[in-house]
């Protein structure tokens, strides 16, 4: 009699949550969600696809918190939701180029009991758990090279060397053979940091590559020009192209 008295209570509870009017002539396998305050709208056979995940459970539990319009109610990251609803749709998780969330999204699929997507979070992740933190700083001086008719014959920069600042390990990580080391005194040295670095090729977009491919994110650059006019140039210098010498630094941190 107890546990049929229990049930009787937990129907006529049900029945006295409200219901929106906007809800009340929807198709019963439509159904809305209310994820930590950011509303989500989809069917009962999307919700019921892993049967043993949490969304399939709460739809068939009359004790799960709802709010006050009668929406399924979680606790948890609203916007991180909309990849957990369309692995749940489709199967299969598709993320943007530049997420970085790939911990919390991890996490999100655990607390939800869904292994395939954490799984599939974990394989997406682009940083290694144990790949080693850190900043490198790249730094250039360049010029433009000029016709001999000044500006009207501009042609592209020139860069005479590119600069590697950072430590030691990060450097040889990322650009490998191509780095310089001849101008470092202490070689042998792995754990320590140097500004004495420099690569052998003179392509910036290079260097680029090479960092976005180890993961590395550009967070800050600066430049400053030259004005060389008024010192004495160098033999086969141009004077123009000298007003248009030089220099900047990017700073790349990986997380």
């Amino acid at each position: 009699m107890g546990s049929r008295d229990a049930r009787e209570g937990r129907a006529a509870a049900a029945a006295l949550r409200p219901r929106p009017s906007d809800m009340a002539d929807a198709p019963p396998e439509v159904l809305e969600l209310n994820v930590g305050g950011v509303h989500y709208a989809t069917t009962r056979d999307t919700l019921l696809r892993e049967p043993d995940s949490l969304p399939a459970v709460a739809l068939a539990d009359t004790d799960h918190p709802r709010d006050a319009r009668g929406r399924i109610f979680f606790d948890r990251d609203g916007v991180l939701f909309r990849y957990v609803l369309d692995y749940l749709r489709d199967g299969g998780l598709v993320l943007p180029e530049c997420f970085r969330e790939h911990k919390r999204l991890a996490r999100e699929a655990k607390h939800y009991k869904l292994p395939g997507l954490e799984n599939a979070v974990r394989e997406a992740d682009p940083r290694p758990p144990n790949r080693e933190k850190g900043c490198i700083t790249v730094g250039y001086r360049g010029s433009f090279a000029f016709g001999r008719d000044g500006l009207a014959d501009v042609k592209f920069r020139k860069l005479s060397r590119i600069l590697v600042c950072g430590k030691v390990t990060l450097c040889r990580d990322v650009f490998g053979e191509t780095l310089n080391e001849s101008r470092d005194p202490d070689h042998g040295l792995a754990d320590r940091y140097t500004s004495r670095f420099f690569l052998k090729h003179s392509f910036i977009e290079q260097a680029f590559d090479n960092l976005q491919e180890q993961g590395f994110k550009l967070t800050a650059s600066c430049g400053s020009g030259t004005a060389g006019g008024a010192a004495e140039l160098k033999p086969g210098v141009d004077s123009e192209e000298n007003r248009w010498n030089h220099y900047n630094e990017f700073v790349f941190v990986r997380e």
